[in-house]
């Protein structure tokens, strides 16, 4: 059984955690801020006080932040100037809150949305995948996907896996020289868990925290599970990083309503080794 070690406490909601210059950067919907923390635990803002939720973060190859605000179905980014601006915006396209994001190597960004109002409890339906070019434009990437979550690229730049939430699977697609998806085929069923956020590992393997209980799970093309770590609380994102790419950081919150968390400080980011590096997007 891996050993998990407290990196943060006092998360409301994390998601979008991402490794990047020798920290872990991750937001939090309803402090509506973005953090990044050090390995030894330092935190500091990177954006804060937002005007709505944040959720999936990635860069545009110039290391300009992407941020995407969740219920104004928004991609901002970074101005150059300590400020986020509209880099994209996804109003009217988007069917619920845009969510989780992936950032190819070029800068296209892959973006998910809910596709039906959660908070109302409202019938899940299925929803697109929308492809955010480099200048800002939208088009859908990939429809009829029970609503799209944490996705990632594989290091080659040639295939995308998005995890279906309500779908209980990972759906992979060819991505094309313009971005487009094509190729659409089931990578791995998840029967019984919730694919939220997730990170691929340089093995094939794809660590994603199961939304539906209180756990990370690793699933390899095909569908079988090689490795599951229980975790003290739900947990709904996760990512591979640290120095050698092998640090699994695991974020944690009491549930994902806002009656249940918001402004509570109930969350953790859990921390724990695993065999194989963190590979690809994100």
């Amino acid at each position: 059984m891996a050993e998990l070690h407290e990196l943060v406490d006092g998360v409301d909601f994390g998601e979008g955690p991402r490794w990047r210059d020798g920290a872990l950067w991750y937001s939090d919907f309803y402090q509506r801020a973005v953090y990044r923390v050090t390995p030894d635990g330092q935190r500091s803002v990177v954006h804060g006080e937002l005007d709505d939720r944040p959720s999936g973060l990635g860069w545009l190859p110039d290391g300009r932040l992407m941020v995407v605000s969740m219920t104004t179905h928004r991609v901002l980014v970074e101005d150059g100037h300590g400020g986020l601006v509209v880099h994209a915006d996804l109003d009217g396209l988007a069917a619920g809150h845009c969510n989780d994001m992936v950032v190819d190597a070029q800068g296209r960004a892959y973006v998910g949305n809910f596709g039906f109002d959660l908070e109302a409890a409202a019938e899940p339906q299925p929803t697109a995948v929308h492809l955010v070019d480099i200048d800002g434009s939208v088009r859908v990437a990939a429809d009829d996907l029970m609503f799209p979550n944490g996705a990632v690229i594989t290091p080659d730049q040639s295939t995308l896996i998005v995890g279906e939430t309500f779908g209980m699977r990972y759906t992979a697609f060819t991505i094309a020289a313009d971005g487009s998806l094509t190729d659409r085929r089931i990578w791995a069923d998840t029967p019984g868990m919730f694919p939220d956020g997730c990170t691929l590992d340089a093995a094939g393997g794809i660590w994603f925290a199961d939304a539906a209980g209180a756990r990370v799970v690793r699933v390899l093309d095909g569908g079988e599970i090689t490795d599951e770590i229980a975790t003290p609380m739900p947990v709904f994102a996760c990512m591979l990083g640290g120095d050698d790419g092998r640090a699994l950081f695991v974020l944690c919150a009491p549930g994902s309503a806002p009656e249940q968390v918001a402004g509570v400080g109930g969350g953790k980011i859990l921390t724990t080794q695993v065999e194989h590096p963190h590979a690809g997007q994100p």
